[in-house]
């Protein structure tokens, strides 16, 4: 049997004092196992918890209680310095703002994570390519992030966060500010990476179009998981399956 690739127990999120009237459990008390090369959507209503979820699994905030263990390793329990070294070399990160840096060309950003990692000019150059090939956007390479498109944008930032060859991309919200037509070139990207790469992709998101996308989807509610639903046909009946879940749950729109 496969050993996850990333496991939380008892995961439980509280923002403001514990015991106060002020209080806000985000999430309350979430079991999640994924396996290497999974293809995963959380999703559910407003408010759910699901953007604290993915923050809380990636190390970008700290749970309050429970166990995260991504590759072996329990980063809930790491010191700072050491989480943000194991994040920099393990996991790769999308976000709905592409924060590319536009003094930088789209080449440079790529490599930006690879200079943090003092890898030799000429490896920088050959992962580049390979990504740039790989996403379509080699010929814009020398461009900078204000003279492409937000699609190209978003390509590129993909491209950014698999330069280190990260175990798990977290995507959160990736297609916010795309139109369709890009959106799908988005998730299409993820699903080569999955394919191709074999890398784990986690996304946070309330569009029901790009989570058809993947191949799991978790829904949450009141910071607990309360459902999940597996692909099993084409992407047309798992998208009217991802809707009927979230009538049932509450909506779909953007959250915490």
């Amino acid at each position: 049997m496969t050993e996850p690739i990333l496991k939380a127990s008892k995961l439980v999120k509280i923002y403001g004092e514990s015991t106060g009237e002020g209080s806000t459990k985000a999430i309350d008390g979430v079991d999640l196992s994924i396996n290497k090369g999974e293809f995963i959507a959380i999703m559910g209503p407003s408010g759910s918890g699901k953007t604290t979820l993915l923050q809380c699994l990636s190390g970008i905030d700290k749970p309050t209680s429970g166990e995260i263990e991504i590759k072996g390793r329990v980063i809930s329990s790491m010191s700072g310095d050491e989480l943000a070294l194991f994040r920099r070399k393990s996991l790769g990160f999308v976000f709905q703002e592409f924060n590319l840096l536009d003094s930088l060309t789209v080449r440079e950003n790529i490599m930006v994570p690879m200079v943090l990692e003092k890898k030799t000019a000429t490896d920088m150059e050959k992962k580049v390519n390979e990504l740039a090939h790989l996403f379509g956007i080699n010929t814009i390479l020398s461009k900078y992030p204000f003279k492409i498109s937000g699609g190209q944008q978003q390509r590129t930032a993909v491209s950014r966060a698999l330069v280190n060859d990260p175990g798990i991309i977290f995507a959160d919200e990736p297609t916010g500010n795309l139109d369709s037509k890009s959106s799908s070139v988005i998730m299409e990207c993820f699903e080569k990476i999955v394919e191709e790469l074999h890398t784990t992709v986690l996304v946070v998101t309330h569009d029901v179009f790009a989570a058809s996308y993947c191949r799991k989807v978790v829904f949450i509610k009141d910071g607990r998981i309360d459902s999940y639903i597996v692909r099993k046909g084409d992407r047309k009946e798992f998208l009217d399956q991802i809707m009927d879940n979230l009538a049932v749950l509450g909506g779909r729109s953007h959250d915490l």
